[in-house]
């Protein structure tokens, strides 16, 4: 399972809401890439595609692929927001090492 915590939830939602998309939910995705070997990718998804895991957390559908989600379980989507700017970042256990600038990581 895949957690979003009630910061992300709410900033989702927002987002959502701004682009006329209530219902809707949050893709989050692994891909190869980045300086660790593989780094994250979040983006809105009205439907789930095949074979994808569906979760809800804190009112926030989540879609994850089949390969997504074996590097996935556990994690957390969470909202930063700093004087500096704000932004998603992903609590991942799985994680053995990550890039100094924490976009990438390595299992």
């Amino acid at each position: 399972m895949v957690n979003v915590s009630p910061a992300a939830a709410s900033k989702i939602n927002e987002l959502l809401s701004e682009e006329n998309k209530a219902g809707s939910g949050l893709r989050v995705f692994v891909q190869g890439g980045g300086c660790s070997g593989f780094q994250y990718g979040l983006m809105i998804e009205e439907n789930g595609g095949v074979g994808d895991q569906v979760f809800e957390s804190n009112g926030v559908k989540l879609f994850i692929d089949p390969v997504s989600i074996s590097y996935l379980k556990g994690a957390e989507v969470d909202f930063v927001d700093t004087v500096t700017g704000g932004g998603f970042t992903i609590k991942n256990p799985n994680a053995t090492s990550t890039c100094g600038c924490g976009s990438s990581f390595n299992v």
